[in-house]
């Protein structure tokens, strides 16, 4: 009768630990090692906690087995009565044993006690729950980046708490849509795109507002994306309202907009149908900057656009109409534009460009009267020619000035003798300014250091090669930071902005310090390696991709390369005549 009880208990174990490994979807032997360690600390409980109490329970039987383990150690090194055995004594046991040896006592099976036995279940489910949470983070953790389906579970103060099935995940009110309302039992999808390991379990968070949930879905609803056949280059969203997304086609024959689109607009509106109706813009992607910047500001008609490439700023013109439309509704037009191209858009109206063009073209005209002690009529015309400065017309090529209509080799002569003439006094004035501001005539040996650059150093307390050398590119050239509004400002450097690249003031910093001994020459050298290997290839004009693709086919030596060139030039809508009055690459690459 009790062989029976026994034998019935063993099968309940391998019961227990099978139906509880299932319920928890882990591994069955994490469930037995958890009730090995719960008979540890109930025997320890039982017979002493100073005693070094094994158990193992049989994963194919259920049989149970409980040792007292002692280490055989030498007479003169015994310390623990419950844990050590004097070797003397050992050898009575067992002549075969050494030091380090381990003796195994077998103990009697007991019977839990009211205490002993909640003690075991908290160790159990303790055990069980933290591998529970391991498989959860190690089963999520490879799923970033992926949608995930689920059912609503409950909304707390506007986080969103979803049942994955397997897990939890949990939607923060910053990555849900406004004004979209959960109820408990709602069914969600959500993007994955995070997973973190916690105390009290992994966390799983969840977006709905993120763009790569826009990304994914689109992947889901046409193929093509799904394929990679269309790319989604960039995507910009204001959750809830308004998104757009730049696409480009790697098959020349299908339209990347018109495939994303759908017939009818299926499957644009499957997509707005998930997001509660954001209104999305499909913008075909460009490798020009200028292209896409346009696009990407629709349906807003672009007039001029100006890039600062240094500043990944550019100034969009547009007619004074079409001013509000490009804004947008409380500048949300704009303002997705420039996250879509990351460019930082500033635009204006062609009005205002007029008045900036003219105020501009008076100061030209100013300067040009002073400087050559020319007349109005002149120093307008010279404006006009598109001269900007005194410098140039000093240095600007003879040839330049005759093709200007009513002049001759003698006026071009005149006038470059006065600018030239006038720089000089401009430098001598500028030379005994800064004699005044104290710059030492060190600083002048720099390369790149003019009397003026010299006289705004002073003025800034930049007087010695030390200082300069002390100095950072931003000191020089000007930076943008945070205004009191959080929108970026610009802060002006010693230099006014666009004077001098960030490279080439880098460049004569580094030159300085080395001047001053603060680094040696090879620095330079490095920094100048450095830059050349991570400077990406410039990018192709649609001239320059057209001409290139027209001289391979013009190189393939086939018969009829004439038509096949003006067969492509036609499909590329390019006209080689007037690229070829232009001067081809040549010109193409002088207007990039």
């Amino acid at each position: 009768m009790s062989a029976i009880g026994v034998s019935a208990n063993r099968l309940e174990i391998l019961q227990i630990a099978k139906a509880v490994a299932e319920e928890k979807s882990i591994d069955q032997r994490i469930v037995i090692e958890a009730m090995q360690e719960a008979i540890e600390k109930a025997a320890k409980a039982k017979y002493g906690q100073e005693h070094d109490i094994r158990a193992k329970i049989d994963p194919a039987t259920g049989e149970q087995t409980l040792w007292r383990i002692q280490t055989v150690v030498d007479d003169e090194t015994f310390e623990d009565e419950a844990k050590q055995l004097r070797l003397s004594e050992a050898k009575r046991i067992d002549a075969t044993l050494v030091a380090g040896s381990e003796l195994k006592e077998e103990l009697p099976p007991f019977d839990f006690g009211r205490v002993a036995a909640q003690t075991a279940k908290q160790v159990i489910t303790q055990k069980v729950r933290d591998a529970e949470r391991e498989r959860q983070y190690n089963e999520y953790k490879d799923r970033v980046g992926e949608i995930v389906s689920g059912i609503v579970k409950r909304v707390e103060y506007g986080h969103v708490i979803v049942d994955l099935g397997r897990a939890e995940g949990i939607i923060r009110r910053n990555d849900g849509i406004p004004r979209e309302n959960f109820q408990p039992n709602d069914r969600v999808r959500a993007y994955l795109y995070k997973v973190s390991r916690e105390v009290k379990g992994p966390q799983i968070f969840l977006s709905r507002a993120a763009p790569d949930f826009m990304r994914k879905l689109f992947a889901q609803e046409v193929p093509e994306v799904y394929e990679g056949v269309i790319q989604i280059k960039a995507c910009a969203r204001d959750p809830g309202s308004r998104a757009k997304i730049g696409v480009i086609s790697n098959d020349s024959s299908i339209d990347p907009v018109g495939a994303c689109v759908g017939m009818r607009g299926a499957r644009v509106q499957a997509v707005v149908g998930e997001l509660s109706g954001e209104k999305i813009d499909i913008i075909p992607w460009s490798f020009d900057a200028a292209t896409f910047i346009v696009n990407g500001l629709q349906p807003a008609e672009v007039s001029k656009v100006v890039l600062d490439e240094d500043e990944r700023r550019v100034e969009v013109v547009v007619a004074d109409d079409q001013f509000p439309l490009a804004i947008g509704r409380r500048g949300q037009n704009v303002r997705l534009a420039s996250q879509l191209t990351g460019w930082q858009i500033d635009l204006i109206t062609e009005s205002a460009d007029s008045e900036r063009y003219q105020k501009e073209f008076q100061e030209r005209t100013d300067l040009f009267m002073k400087a050559l002690d020319a007349d109005e009529t002149l120093a307008q015309l010279l404006a006009s020619e598109g001269f900007e400065s005194v410098e140039e017309i000093a240095f600007v090529a003879p040839e330049d000035f005759i093709t200007i209509e009513g002049f001759d080799k003698d006026v071009a002569e005149e006038l470059q003798e006065r600018a030239r003439e006038y720089l000089d006094r401009v430098a001598t004035e500028n030379d005994a300014k800064r004699r005044e501001l104290g710059v030492a005539d060190e600083v002048m040996e720099l390369e790149g250091v003019t009397p003026s650059f010299a006289v705004k150093l002073g003025e800034q307390g930049v007087k010695t090669v030390e200082d300069v050398a002390g100095l950072v590119p931003d000191d020089i050239t000007g930076y943008r930071e945070p205004g009191p509004d959080g929108k970026p400002v610009w802060v002006e450097g010693i230099l006014k902005k666009g004077e001098m690249r960030k490279d080439d003031a880098n460049l004569f910093v580094m030159k300085a310090r080395v001047a001053a001994g603060w680094i040696e020459p090879e620095a330079i050298e490095e920094m100048l390696a450095q830059q050349q290997s991570t400077e990406p290839a410039p990018e192709l004009t649609e001239e320059e991709r057209a001409l290139l693709a027209l001289g391979e086919l013009g190189n393939s030596g086939n018969a009829g390369s004439d038509d096949d060139e003006e067969a492509l030039a036609e499909e590329l809508g390019i006209d080689l005549s007037e690229l070829e009055s232009e001067g081809g690459d040549d010109e193409a690459a002088s207007r990039e």
